[in-house]
């Protein structure tokens, strides 16, 4: 909280009378992380401009393995909050059960002909395709991959 307030040089009382205290303006950032994301999601699945839900897949698994992507800070609330900021969890625990339905539609209504992967892995691979990113500081191997990955 220290540093939010140095770094925007907004006095701490000022801060404090906006987010009362450092749990509330976690479970507001983690909150917020949620709506955008599951904006960008809603807009993926309900564009045009994807052919297949195939393609579909493939866009979410990108929007969500990225080093700036909105899901790492709600990765992050997964493992850093269950116990000091149980609302942040479980804002983010809420965020994954609604993708992990929105894939498991989107696998669903694959082609007959073509692998059906099951909803599940699919939110695996994202959280691990996440920290590989992460611990690699490169995306080069993410578009070979998810490409390999419904090549199948």
């Amino acid at each position: 909280m220290d540093l939010i307030v140095k770094k925007s040089k907004i006095p701490k009382a000022t801060f404090y009378n906006y987010f009362h205290s450092k749990q509330r303006l976690i479970e507001m950032c983690v909150s917020f992380q949620k709506s955008k994301l599951k904006e960008e999601v809603l807009a993926i699945i309900y564009s045009s401009c994807y052919r297949t839900s195939s393609d579909k897949l493939k866009e979410i698994i990108v929007l969500h393995v990225n080093f700036n992507s909105l899901y790492y800070l709600l990765l992050k609330a997964i493992f850093e909050t269950k116990q000091i900021y149980p609302q942040a969890y479980r804002i983010a625990l809420e965020y994954r059960k609604w993708l992990l339905k929105e894939l498991f539609d989107l696998v669903f209504s694959l082609e007959a002909h073509a692998l059906k992967p099951d909803a599940n892995l699919v939110l695996n691979l994202i959280d691990g395709w996440m920290f590989q990113i992460l611990s690699s500081k490169s995306l080069e191997e993410r578009d070979v991959v998810v490409e390999r990955f419904f090549s199948f």
